[in-house]
C-alpha cells in the first residue's frame, strides 16, 4: 500500500479505469460529480446514480463532451429505496454489463448540527437509513455483479468526525462511525475469498454543498476542490490497490 502522501498525490495513467464499469452514488453533484467525470477521464463506464435526474443529465453530458465512454444514468432516491429496488439494480448492471468493477458510495446527508439531547427522532432515522442502511442494502445486493469482476472495489465514504466523536454533528457522526465499522467487517468477511476488496476514504475539508451547510461563515476559497482530491480515489478504483482491503484512507492526509 501506498503511503498517505502517496495515495494524496497519485497520479496514474490516463487508462486506469479502461473496461471498468463504475457506479457512483450522489453523482450529480460536488465530489460525486467530480468522481464520476475522473473515473470517465481516465476510461471508465460510470453508472450514475442520484435522486435528481437534471443534475445526472448535466454530469451525463460533461463525460460526452470531454470525449469518455457513455454513462448511465440511474435514478435511486436512498432514503425511500427498498431492498426490491437494489435488486432491480443488480439485475439491470448484470444483463448490461455482466459485472460491476467499482461502487463508490458517495452520497450522504448532514442532518442536524445540534446536541443529541434536541436531536429529532425523524432527523436521526432520515440520516442513519441514507448513510448507513441503504449503503449496506446497495452492498449487499450488488455482490452477486461485484464478485464477477476480476477486480472489484467498494469505497465507502468517511469522515474525522466518524473517528473521533465531537460536538453537536449527531447522527452525521454516529452513522460514520458505523460506516467504519461496516467497512471492516465486510473487508473482513471477503479478505480471501474472491476479488472484491473494501475501504473507506475521508474526503477532509472539501469545497461542496455539504460543507457549506456545516460551515456557513467559512470561506470556500481556502478548501480544495472536489476534483483535487481525486487521487485518492483513482487509486482505490484501480488495480494499484488490489491488495489494499479494510483500510481508512484520508484523502487530504495533511489538513
Amino acid at each position: 500500500m501506498l503511503s498517505a502522501t502517496q495515495i494524496a498525490e497519485y497520479q496514474p495513467d490516463s487508462n486506469l479505469l479502461a473496461e471498468r464499469i463504475i457506479l457512483i452514488t450522489g453523482a450529480g453533484d460536488g465530489i460525486g460529480k467530480a468522481a464520476a467525470l475522473t473515473c470517465a477521464a481516465h476510461g471508465a463506464s460510470v453508472i450514475l446514480a442520484g435522486r435528481t435526474v437534471a443534475k445526472l443529465e448535466q454530469v451525463y453530458d460533461q463525460i460526452l463532451e470531454a470525449g469518455g465512454p457513455e454513462p448511465i444514468i440511474y435514478p435511486i432516491d436512498l432514503e425511500g429505496a427498498t431492498s426490491e429496488n437494489y435488486d432491480e439494480l443488480c439485475v439491470n448492471i448484470a444483463e448490461q454489463f455482466g459485472h460491476l468493477d467499482g461502487l463508490l458510495h458517495n452520497a450522504g446527508i448532514l442532518g442536524q448540527r445540534t446536541p443529541l439531547s434536541n436531536y429529532r427522532q425523524d432527523v436521526w432515522d432520515k440520516v442513519m437509513k441514507v448513510n448507513v442502511t441503504a449503503q449496506f442494502q446497495m452492498t449487499q445486493a450488488l455482490m452477486p455483479v461485484l464478485e464477477k469482476s476480476a477486480d472489484a472495489s467498494v469505497i465507502f465514504t468517511t469522515s474525522g468526525v466518524g473517528r473521533v466523536g465531537r460536538s453537536f454533528w449527531g447522527a452525521y457522526a454516529v452513522s460514520k462511525f458505523a460506516v467504519e465499522g461496516m467497512v471492516q467487517v465486510w473487508a473482513s468477511e471477503l479478505e480471501g475469498l474472491g476479488s472484491v476488496r473494501v475501504n473507506a476514504i475521508n474526503p477532509g475539508a472539501t469545497s461542496t454543498g455539504m460543507r457549506a451547510q456545516a460551515f456557513p461563515a467559512e470561506n470556500p476559497g481556502s478548501l480544495k476542490s472536489a476534483a483535487e482530491i481525486m487521487p485518492a480515489y483513482l487509486y482505490l478504483l484501480g488495480s494499484d490497490s488490489k491488495a489494499v482491503n479494510g483500510k481508512s484512507v484520508d484523502a487530504q492526509p495533511h489538513r
